[in-house]
């Protein structure tokens, strides 16, 4: 009878439910899943001259793991962002080259007296990891 009254007055426990989980983000996934991420975080364009910006990427290990079995790694002291840059202006590189043959296959565009000027690349080491390309 005693233990009947002391469940009446016995403070109940909620029901246990399973925490919340954290909705992961498209980096926390693709590590979580052993996958190389890269994402370009922000993109900042020279108002007074949209042809020069910059471009902030996000990486993982998994992703700079791969860059250094591809041979992005190419002294023994450089550092993660050496390495992403590296890459990085690979790509544009090789975006700027298609888009040139593309350019180049049109006859109309393979005459060397067009007038146009031919643009100079120049590269800056910023410091900290980082280079300005104008």
């Amino acid at each position: 009878m005693f233990e009947g009254i002391k469940n009446i007055f016995k403070k109940k426990e909620p029901p246990k439910t399973q925490p919340k989980q954290k909705k992961l983000t498209p980096k926390e996934q693709a590590t979580k899943n052993n996958e190389p991420y890269v994402a370009i975080m922000r993109v900042d364009v020279d108002p007074s001259n949209v042809g020069n910006g910059s471009f902030d990427l996000d990486w993982n290990d998994k992703f700079l793991l791969n860059l250094v079995k591809a041979g992005y790694k190419m002294k023994a002291d450089d550092t993660d962002n050496e390495i992403v840059e590296r890459w990085f202006q690979t790509v544009c590189r090789n975006i700027a080259l298609e888009v040139y043959e593309q350019d180049q296959a049109d006859p109309e565009n393979r005459d060397p007296i067009t007038g146009a000027e031919m643009r100079v690349v120049q590269s800056k080491d910023l410091g900290d990891g980082f280079t300005e390309v104008s």
